[in-house]
């Protein structure tokens, strides 16, 4: 394989898929504005680089934007209303073939005080400290629960199975308390003095993480679902004000704006030959939320299939980063929101005459700045197929999603380039997406041309940054500043990747 072409290819790939310099998939379209809970905000796909793990495709599905660390009294719970899920197409067709479908409950204990001989309901989540076992939740008003059904085929019509804790067989999990803050985090004087505060929780939300048990799977795998650190990387209010920074210089230049944000992430750990067909080692993966339409309350999960069908409705579709937010028109993203990748035929012209390069030329035409010339036919193939040689299935229909080539092994986090194939890291995206690749400088780079002859894009070969670095092995303070300091760094090399989320209390934020 001619690898610098291929590279080349890939960052083509990169200008549809995720052409922007703006936040991703954080309230990208007006109804979903209406409804956080089901918003999706990033998916990430990619081989686990966790060591001992490269056997595994670590799923990641973030919900919920924009978390604030003082977000009380009722913090971030998810919708109990809604179905959120992980699809898997592993043979081309643009449907999915595996659904990873969590459904989450909240008990609420309602807590009440004896107050002068009445019974008063208390307004807080809790009353006392929690864990570090899961099941220490005494004084939690509401515990979050959760189970997850694996189906084949239709994600409503096809055989559902349930995926089960692979140590107690159980049939639900627990989610973990949102971090509060650290006085609600039980401890003892001795970890304490050992470990530090931001251990604390950690120690009580890894133990969150369940081994698992997949119907058809011959290997076990990991799931976790919990409140996570906010790992998109984006110098985001300069970029909404017309971009409003210097788009080509340096790099690190520019504070990570979600840096003081948390997030909600659903963490999947599947083995590579329970997602994959036959020899065919390319799968395509998205995810999606539906709120639930009827009012007759929960079935039973054995109950007639049809009423998945006839009873939600998507409010949420993400595969591919930022391809709601300035790819797709804005009369088109709750449509975009609500379809599936089997029609995204419809949505070919925001390809072949892709809108933000124009923008950019109008905000930095005054330096000489250039869009590509239209039509960007060669962006339609890449975007809707993937990659010749890399990340496209054969006999694939045309179709937007994550793509990622399996039998490319994973680096460590030490080893890898955040521009990924760009970067000449082929395990990076658009190889599947990783949490330390910069998908906005290289998407940047690649919607402006740098790939394209120069008569095609004059102004291609500028290096393109929001100014806003990410990699993996990166560090921010809350305040969105790179630091030395390891105890902020934004990602961790073990499952869930996605680090303990920030505390508010004790002031300073903690990492």
């Amino acid at each position: 394989m001619n690898y610098a072409k291929t590279a080349g290819v890939c960052a083509i790939a990169l200008a549809v898929a995720g052409a922007a310099v703006q936040a991703s998939s954080h309230r990208e379209a007006p109804g979903i504005t209406k409804s956080p809970k089901v918003d999706g905000t990033d998916f990430y796909m990619f081989r686990s680089y966790e060591a001992g793990r490269a056997g595994f495709v670590t799923l990641l599905a973030n919900y919920l934007p924009l978390q604030d660390v003082y977000g009380g009294p009722n913090f971030f719970e998810l919708d109990p209303d809604a179905i959120y899920e992980i699809h898997i197409d592993n043979d081309g067709d643009a449907r999915e073939d595996l659904t990873f479908q969590f459904h989450f409950t909240n008990t609420r204990k309602n807590i009440s005080l004896n107050i002068g001989g009445k019974t008063v309901a208390v307004p807080l989540v809790n009353v006392g400290r929690l864990g570090p076992d899961p099941r220490d939740t005494a004084a939690l008003n509401v515990i979050e629960s959760y189970t997850v059904d694996v189906i084949r085929g239709d994600r409503r019509f096809g055989r559902r199975q349930r995926i089960t804790n692979a140590e107690t067989g159980e049939r639900s999990f627990l989610k973990p308390a949102d971090r509060i803050g650290d006085k609600s985090i039980r401890d003892d004087a001795d970890m304490l003095a050992s470990v530090g505060p931001n251990d604390v929780y950690s120690r009580y939300a890894n133990n969150h993480i369940y081994p698992i048990r997949i119907p058809g799977c011959d290997d076990g795998g990991r799931v976790f679902v919990g409140q996570r650190r906010e790992g998109f990387v984006v110098n985001l209010a300069e970029t909404f004000d017309l971009v409003n920074t210097n788009p080509v210089g340096p790099r690190d230049g520019e504070k990570n704006d979600l840096a003081e944000k948390n997030i909600t992430t659903l963490a999947l750990e599947v083995p590579v030959g329970c997602l994959t067909r036959s020899q065919q080692p390319i799968i395509g993966g998205w995810t999606t939320a539906s709120l639930r339409t009827d009012d007759d309350g929960w079935r039973d999960r054995d109950d007639d299939d049809s009423w998945w069908r006839s009873n939600f409705k998507q409010a949420s579709r993400l595969g591919s980063p930022l391809v709601n937010e300035v790819v797709i028109g804005l009369k088109d993203k709750d449509r975009f929101n609500a379809s599936e990748p089997k029609d995204d035929a419809q949505f070919a012209t925001y390809v072949t005459n892709p809108t933000l390069p124009a923008l950019i030329e109008a905000l930095f035409g005054f330096a000489g700045v250039k869009a590509p010339t239209v039509p960007r036919t060669d962006l339609v193939q890449v975007f809707l197929t993937g990659v010749t040689g890399l990340t496209q299935p054969p006999h694939v229909v045309a179709s937007e999603m994550l793509r990622l080539n399996t039998s490319i092994p994973p680096k460590a986090a030490t080893d890898q380039n955040s521009l990924g194939v760009l970067g000449g890291d082929l395990a990076g995206f658009p190889n599947g997406r990783r949490p330390g690749d910069d998908i906005v400088d290289v998407s940047l780079r690649a919607v402006m041309g740098v790939l394209l002859p120069a008569a095609q894009a004059p102004t291609g070969q500028l290096p393109y940054t929001d100014g806003a670095l990410v990699t993996a092995t990166i560090a921010y303070t809350p305040d969105g500043a790179i630091t030395a300091d390891p105890a902020f760094r934004l990602f961790r090399d073990s499952f869930p990747y996605l680090q303990t989320p920030l505390s508010g209390s004790p002031n300073p934020t903690h990492p």
